[in-house]
Order: structure tokens, then C-alpha cells, then sequence
């Protein structure tokens, strides 16, 4: 009998390539999806920071039209009432205007107590609390649009008064027509403070939208 002779040489060096593709081919995946990831991160980065980019700057128009209804507001206290600035549809609201009985029994409107009278004076018509809701107008005494479209409207309050003893105008606090004699002491000038409310919001978009706590002395 002849014997057989098995020529099959063993197969580890096969087993072996494969089993190095097989890892390659795992890397190559792994930095593919390293890739992408790094690649989503970029582009979420960029779409971020322009949309962050125009909230500020959205953001920042809206503190502007604040700053323009806070001049609006100091008119409004200096020319006690009606601050005569044109285009920007200034309005009181109706509570704001409406009358009740102050803490001596006079009958007075919200405008006359709220800039003549310190706050415990106020008729109890009178809205002293912080917080301003646009769509209800007994929430705030008196709106304006600014911009040149009229982009956006402000919405002021007063919310607290200190009576002092100065007026619209000082020059003859000291002395007047007749002269002053030696012996006299002049009154010493005690301002108004008004603390006022202001919400400044883009009328097409309430989401933008500023607010200020200011505080006048006059």
C-alpha cells in the first residue's frame, strides 16, 4: 500500500490576514464616525454662534428703544403730563387717567397723584406693582412706538413716588425780587424720586423684548 502524503500546508497565516482586516476595517469605521461627529460638532458650533450672534442683536436694539422710552418717561415727569414729542403715538392709559380720592379726600386723577404725591397718597386705582403685562393696559400708565418704522413700543410706570419740595424751576429758590436779608437761611431743595417701570418690546415680536427699573430725580 502506498501511503498517503498530506500536502495542506495549515491555514494560521490566512486566519491571520483576516483576522488584520478585520481590525482595519474597525478603525476605519470608528474614525469615519469620529469624523462625522467631529464635523456635527463644527457645523452645531457655527449655527449656534449666528444664531446667538442675532439674539444679541436683537437684544441690543430692544435696550435702545428702552433707553429712548426712558427719555420719553423723564419728559413725561418734567412736563408733568404730556411730554409734547411727536410721531411715536404717545398715549395714557384710561386707569392711568381715571380719578379716585387721594389720602386727604381729594379727588385726583393716577397722573396728578402719581407725579405730585408720594405713594401712600395714591388713590387705590393707582397700579404700584412692579410687573408690566403689555396686553393689559391697567398694568402700566402710558406707551409709545420708537424707531424710525415704529419697530418697537415702550411701556412705562410709575411705581413710586418721595415727595420733595423742588419744581420745575430753582432760580428763585434762594432768593427772589425782593432782596434776601442777611439773617435769612435759604430752604434747602429736596427732589422729587420717581422709581418707574419701562418694557421695551418689538411689536411684531414680544420675544424681544428689554426692560428697566429706573430711578428720576427731579
Amino acid at each position: 500500500m502506498k501511503n498517503k502524503i498530506d500536502n495542506k500546508e495549515p491555514a494560521t497565516g490566512w486566519r491571520s490576514l483576516s483576522s488584520e482586516s478585520g481590525i482595519a476595517l474597525v478603525l476605519v469605521l470608528v474614525l469615519a464616525a469620529m469624523g462625522l461627529a467631529i464635523m456635527a460638532a463644527l457645523f452645531y458650533m457655527l449655527t449656534a454662534s449666528t444664531q446667538i450672534s442675532g439674539i444679541q442683536k436683537r437684544y441690543r436694539t430692544a435696550v435702545e428703544a428702552g433707553k429712548g422710552g426712558a427719555q420719553v418717561a423723564y419728559k413725561v415727569i418734567s412736563m408733568r403730563g404730556d411730554p409734547g414729542v411727536a410721531g411715536i403715538n404717545f398715549a395714557f392709559t384710561a386707569p392711568f387717567l381715571a380719578s379716585g380720592n387721594d389720602c386727604n379726600g381729594n379727588n385726583v386723577t393716577c397722573l396728578n397723584a402719581k407725579l405730585n404725591q408720594p405713594t401712600s397718597c395714591w388713590p387705590a386705582a393707582c397700579n404700584s406693582a412692579l410687573t408690566i403685562d403689555t396686553t393689559a393696559p391697567s398694568t402700566y400708565d402710558f406707551s409709545m412706538d420708537l424707531g424710525t418704522t415704529q419697530t418697537y413700543r415702550a411701556y412705562a410706570k410709575i411705581v413710586d413716588t418721595v415727595q420733595g419740595n423742588s419744581g420745575g424751576d430753582l432760580g428763585l429758590i434762594k432768593s427772589g425780587v425782593v432782596s434776601a436779608n442777611s439773617g435769612e437761611v435759604p430752604a434747602m431743595s429736596i427732589p422729587y424720586l420717581y422709581t418707574m417701570e419701562i418694557d421695551a418690546e418689538n411689536i411684531a415680536n414680544p420675544q424681544e423684548r428689554a426692560k428697566y427699573s429706573i430711578l428720576y430725580q427731579y
